[in-house]
């Protein structure tokens, strides 16, 4: 057995004893709508996977894991799996891989992914070192798919049953082939549904053995409230033992699977320790590029005394820099014009290379994601710019009483009729 295998908890169960791993939950996206799941965050007494308390950017988690590291010397693996799929938002999982990979080269690297989006970085995903990749493979017949998938993402397109369910098939195909073919090892994950495809993981078993997988592992069915399968029953101890067993005969099985959270740290029978739950709490705290020195913060408003401005009808922001004994107006920055799409939001972001975070009373979701991509936090909030600048200067949470909840974009803003472009 190789030295991956020896020290890695989820691959040899004699190491679970000696060896943690710690996930970083870097990946809040997803390309696939399984029956089976909901994902969930901030739900620290739920323990499956899909389920974080926080989502990290690639900053906060190496700035998460350094911490961790000095608290625990037992961590031998670093992995992403979650909360949705680390390919669906592939630069933000790709980016955490090359800084961890650079700062811990010792540590061994995996990813679990449904396969989907993989297929392009897999050579560099081989370069980094990762060691271990785990794929997601419930059905091979399209037509026991079609009941898991309720739905798969290729780009802009979304293709629904069966069509789905051989499309996602062919990519999982191909990224096992090369996964296996870059000398990284394969895990498939198969979960146990009662009555959808319980007599038919023996033959996902043989299948992927001939694609180059090197174990398997057949989870049982939590089921999940809110989802389509919520009440699909999990299936009994003998049903489980029966499945693995004809499996075992194909592939190595591992049956000592916990069923981790997105952010699980530690040995794998642990639960979440206080200590790593506040270490993880903290580096959500952090600036999304905690290592970039960016003092300022940005703020949207129409008279300059209140954050009540949309983003996407904004034509000016404030910037502000801490002072005393009150926060220092510096510089009023024009914004660029609407009508180019996402490269206005991405020439904003430029323009705030010296803020940590923008203050607006709506935002939609393309600016969002382009802007905290950049480093920037963006915090939606009404009232006295002074009161919210208080707390974010400082970096701080703001209290509930100033944090602003929408319901979805376009519910509440009517912009100006040409969207957030």
């Amino acid at each position: 057995m190789s030295t991956s295998f020896n020290n890695h908890p989820c691959f040899n169960a004699e190491a679970r004893h000696r060896f943690g791993r710690v996930h970083l939950p870097v990946a809040p996206d997803c390309n696939v709508q399984c029956n089976f799941c909901d994902r969930k965050t901030d739900c620290i007494n739920e323990s499956r996977p899909g389920v974080t308390s926080v989502v990290l950017s690639p900053g906060q988690a190496l700035a998460y894991l350094r911490t961790l590291l000095e608290r625990r010397q037992d961590i031998s693996v670093v992995g992403i799996a979650g909360p949705g799929d680390p390919f669906a938002g592939a630069e933000l999982t790709m980016e955490t891989l090359r800084r961890v990979h650079a700062e811990f080269p010792d540590k061994l690297l995996c990813v679990a992914t449904n396969g989907l989006g993989i297929g392009p970085h897999i050579p560099e995903l081989a370069q980094l070192g990762v060691s271990h990749v785990t794929v997601t493979i419930n059905a091979i017949d399209p037509e026991i798919g079609a009941k898991v998938y309720a739905w798969v993402r290729d780009g802009r397109r979304v293709l629904r049953g069966v069509e789905g369910a051989k499309f996602i098939l062919e990519r999982q195909t191909a990224a096992v082939k090369a996964l296996s073919a870059s000398g990284i090892t394969v895990k498939i994950n198969s979960i146990i549904m009662p009555g959808i495809n319980d007599q038919h993981l023996l033959e996902v078993a043989r299948f992927v053995k001939e694609l180059g997988a090197g174990i398997m592992n057949c989870i049982p069915l939590i089921p999940a409230p809110g989802s389509v399968f919520a009440e699909v029953p999990a299936p009994g101890a003998e049903l489980i033992e029966r499945i693995r067993q004809q499996a075992a005969a194909v592939l190595p099985q591992m049956s000592h699977c916990s069923r981790c959270r997105a952010d699980a740290c530690g040995l794998l029978n642990e639960g979440t320790q206080p200590i790593a739950l506040a270490t993880l709490l903290e580096a959500a705290r952090l600036p999304l590029n905690p290592d970039e020195i960016r003092p300022n913060v940005a703020v949207a408003s129409r008279e300059g005394l209140l954050v009540n401005q949309h983003l996407g009808e904004a034509e000016h922001l404030l910037i502000f820099r801490r002072g005393e004994p009150r926060p220092l107006l510096i510089e009023e920055r024009m914004t660029p014009a609407p009508g180019s799409g996402v490269d206005r939001w991405l020439e904003l972001a430029e323009s705030l290379k010296d803020c940590h975070a923008v203050l607006v009373s709506g935002v939609g979701p393309s600016p969002r994601r382009v802007l905290e991509r950049s480093g920037l936090k963006v915090i939606q909030t009404e009232g006295l710019i002074e009161e919210s600048l208080k707390y974010v200067l400082d970096r701080r949470d703001l209290p509930v009483s100033l944090q602003k909840r929408f319901a979805g974009c376009g519910k509440e803003c009517r912009g100006t009729g040409q969207g957030c472009g």
